[in-house]
């Protein structure tokens, strides 16, 4: 079973970074689009950052400049380094990959273009 699992959430100062990981057992990471979703308490996932077999990677307005996206093949991992969080980052984050295609046409964060997600890591940004 594909089943992506995050790890790296905890609690963050304002202003604070913090590195989210996702591993995806079974799988080359750089073959696939891979997708990192937030969601907001009482609002349902929005994507924020994608990564195409291309290379290319993909952000929301509300997360450029602060947030990069990056895999590690040999480890089959793909990480989202957010900096500068604000209260408004806090939420769970979801690590998705799309395996119906390998083509490399550029990644969509769009949660019906990712059909494994994990179960999601816990950010909390106060002070």
């Amino acid at each position: 079973q594909l089943q992506p699992v995050e790890s790296g959430g905890g609690l963050v100062q304002p202003g604070g970074s913090l590195r989210l990981s996702c591993v995806v057992s079974g799988i080359n990471v750089e073959y696939y689009r891979i997708a990192w979703f937030h969601q907001a308490p009482g609002k349902e996932p929005a994507g924020i950052s994608c990564r195409g077999r291309d290379g290319m990677s993909n952000y929301a307005d509300s997360v450029k400049g602060r947030f990069t996206i990056s895999t590690d093949v040999a480890k089959q991992m793909v990480y989202l380094q957010m900096t500068d969080l604000t209260p408004e980052d806090a939420g769970t984050y979801f690590c998705a990959i799309d395996v119906s295609s390998t083509d490399l046409t550029p990644c969509r964060i769009e949660r019906g273009d990712y059909g494994y997600w994990g179960r999601g890591t816990q950010v909390t940004v106060s002070s």
